[in-house]
């Protein structure tokens, strides 16, 4: 029935027009070109019908229309009228909840803004860890640092490690996190050359405690989730921590 085609006339015509398609006939329904008393060539019984008499054509170009009505008694909450037992909210409560610190929203926190915390508390993680690290490094040797002898700078690279990790904890502090990647070959480097230093001297605690630290230091600049640098520095802050008891204390 799709694709039928029709011819149709009025009764009072001897000419009919078409073809038309179902399309058409609703089409010409709907500006009042024909109604239901036109007639149209049945095929079947070779005769004209009103379209009328057609239950299924009827049905597809002159549908029922069904009446919307609203319902009687409906209550519309509108967005407009204040809840008079309701807290005032306030700029503050705005951004707690963009933010996820409510207890309506702690569960809907911005994965941006999360990452952002994340970094944020890396960053800082990092830059304890660089200080201590310096600190472990520098202090047993601080009067060769005061003297500034190259020659004898150099045969101390433990001291030439602390004060790089100085100058980057520097950096991080002025949030120059471009320094990042040098943040994670200080700690590699650190890694070897302490680790190098202490395995000749059979000091396998403080090695352990050093390269923990140094891990925790690179993932502190890897990290963008809270599970990961709460991780990082946990670990990062006892190894190190652990590393500079043995060096400031022996």
């Amino acid at each position: 029935m799709a694709t039928q085609e029709f011819y149709i006339r009025n009764a009072s015509e001897t000419e009919a027009r078409g073809p038309f398609t179902h399309e058409h006939l609703i089409s010409l329904a709907e500006t009042g070109q024909i109604t239901r008393e036109t007639l149209y060539y049945d095929a079947a019984k070779e005769q004209w019908v009103p379209i009328t008499e057609d239950a299924e054509l009827i049905a597809v170009i002159f549908p029922e229309k069904v009446s919307l009505k609203l319902k009687s008694k409906t209550k519309l909450k509108t967005l407009n009228v204040a809840d008079a037992a309701a807290a005032p909210i306030s700029v503050d409560d705005m951004l707690a909840a963009a933010e996820g610190r409510t207890a309506e929203t702690e569960d809907k926190l911005d994965p941006s803004i999360a990452r952002e915390r994340a970094a944020a508390i890396g960053l800082y993680s990092a830059i304890v860890l660089l200080l201590i690290s310096a600190a472990a490094l520098m202090l047993p040797s601080i009067d060769i640092l005061a003297n500034f002898d190259p020659v004898v700078l150099l045969k101390h690279p433990l001291v030439i490690l602390g004060a790089f990790n100085t100058v980057l904890a520097v950096l991080l502090g002025l949030q120059v996190t471009q320094a990042y990647p040098l943040v994670r070959f200080s700690a590699a480097m650190g890694v070897g050359l302490v680790g190098f230093l202490l395995w000749t001297q059979s000091q396998s605690t403080p090695l352990a405690a050093f390269a923990l630290g140094s891990a925790g230091l690179y993932f502190c600049t890897v990290f963008v989730n809270f599970a990961g640098v709460g991780l990082a520095a946990g670990l990062g802050l006892v190894g190190m921590g652990g590393y500079a008891f043995f060096a400031l204390t022996t």
